[in-house]
C-alpha cells in the first residue's frame, strides 16, 4: 500500500526546490572532490552546473522511453514507469559528471524487469542495445548493485497506471459518460509525458492517475468535475477537495509546462560531460580497467584460497576415513 510504502516515506518530497537543493548539492560534492585544484572562475568551464546536468538527464529520459518503447519483446508499462522512478530517484542524489547517464539508463531498466517479474535473460536484453554488446553487459552487471545501494534498495514503486484503471472502472458504473474507453489514448499520453518531469517524485501515483483521466476527458471535450466532487469524493470527502484539485492542477501544469531538449544543446553538454566525468567509473578509461583487473585477480585470489581450505578439509575427512577403515579392518589385527 502506498501510504505505508517507502516511495512515500523516502522518494516523494516536499517540493521541486527540495528536489533542487538535493541536486545542487550533489553536483558541489562532485566538485569540492574533483576540482580543488582549478581556480573558482574556471570550474563552470570545466565541470558542469546543476542547470546543465539536470537538461543532459532531462535527454536521457527520453532516451529510456524511446529503448522502452523499441524494446523487443514488448515490454509492460510497470517495467516502464518503475525504470524512470529508479532512473529519476539515482539522480536526485548523484551527479551525472560521477555516474554517466547512458550506463545507469540500461541498468535502470534491467533492475526494474527483474523486479517486475519480466522474464529476460541478460543477453535477450542487450539484443536491444546498439553498439557492443559484452561492453553493454558488463556495464549492467557491475552497475547493479550499486544502482541498488543508491537506491536504499528501495526496489519497490507504485505506479500510476492501476489507479487509472480502478478510475475508469469506476467511471464506467458510476459516471454518466458515453464510452470512458475513447479517454485511454490521451490518458497514456499523459503519463508517458509525466515521467519526463519531476511529478512522480511529488506526488502519489493515485493522484497522478486522476491528472491524467481529467486531462484526457477535457482533450475530449468532456466535464468530470460532478464526478469527482460528488461521487468519486461524496460528502464524507469533502474536505480533502481543495488539497485534491491544487495537486490536479499542480500536476497538469508541471506536464503541459516540459519542453524538449534542443539537440545542439546536448551535444555540447554531451561532450564537455565526457571530458569532466569521473574516470574512475568511465569503463573506456585505463584507470577503470585497471580497478577491474584487480577486482578480478583478487577474486581469483579468494577463490584458490578457498579452493585451498576445501582440500585440507576433504584431504584431513579422507585421512581420517583410512584411520577408521584400518581400525575395524580384521587384517588390520
Amino acid at each position: 500500500m502506498f501510504p505505508s510504502s517507502t516511495q512515500l516515506k523516502h522518494w516523494t518530497f516536499k517540493n521541486e526546490a527540495e528536489i533542487t537543493q538535493y541536486r545542487e548539492e550533489a553536483n558541489a560534492k562532485f566538485i569540492a572532490r574533483h576540482g580543488a585544484n582549478i581556480p573558482p572562475e574556471e570550474v563552470a568551464e570545466v565541470f558542469l552546473t546543476p542547470a546543465e546536468e539536470r537538461i543532459l538527464v532531462h535527454n536521457y529520459e527520453s532516451h529510456l522511453r524511446e529503448f522502452c518503447k523499441r524494446f523487443s519483446p514488448p515490454m509492460p508499462r510497470a517495467v516502464i514507469g518503475t525504470a524512470f522512478h529508479y532512473f529519476k530517484r539515482f539522480y536526485v542524489f548523484n551527479s551525472v559528471m560521477d555516474y554517466h547517464p547512458k550506463e545507469i539508463l540500461v541498468t535502470c531498466v534491467y533492475l526494474a524487469a527483474k523486479v517486475e517479474e519480466f522474464n529476460v535473460s541478460i543477453s535477450q536484453f542487450v539484443a536491444n542495445v546498439k553498439g557492443d554488446r559484452e561492453k553493454a553487459t558488463d556495464i549492467i552487471l557491475n552497475n547493479e548493485l550499486l544502482l541498488m545501494q543508491r537506491l536504499q534498495y528501495h526496489l519497490t514503486v507504485h505506479n500510476p497506471y492501476r489507479p487509472v484503471e480502478g478510475l475508469l472502472i469506476d467511471i464506467k458504473t458510476r459516471a454518466l459518460l458515453n464510452d470512458p474507453e475513447r479517454l485511454r489514448p490521451a490518458i497514456d499520453d499523459f503519463l508517458d509525458r509525466s515521467y519526463l518531469t519531476d511529478v512522480c517524485l511529488l506526488f502519489p501515483p493515485s493522484q497522478v492517475a486522476l491528472a491524467a483521466v481529467l486531462q484526457s476527458a477535457s482533450s475530449n471535450r468532456e466535464n468530470l468535475d460532478s464526478y469527482v466532487t460528488g461521487t468519486l469524493l461524496g460528502t464524507p470527502g469533502a474536505e480533502k477537495l481543495p488539497g485534491l484539485i491544487d495537486a490536479v492542477r499542480n500536476i497538469r501544469m508541471i506536464v503541459k509546462a516540459y519542453e524538449t531538449v534542443n539537440r545542439d544543446i546536448f551535444g555540447a553538454l554531451n561532450k564537455k560531460l565526457e571530458k569532466c566525468r569521473n574516470q574512475e567509473n568511465n569503463p573506456d578509461s585505463a584507470i577503470y580497467k585497471k580497478r577491474m583487473q584487480e577486482l578480478l585477480e583478487d577474486e581469483d585470489e579468494r577463490e584458490a584460497v578457498k579452493y585451498e581450505k576445501i582440500a585440507r578439509q576433504q584431504k584431513s575427512t579422507e585421512d581420517q576415513l583410512v584411520g577408521i577403515t584400518r581400525v575395524l579392518s580384521p587384517s588390520a589385527s
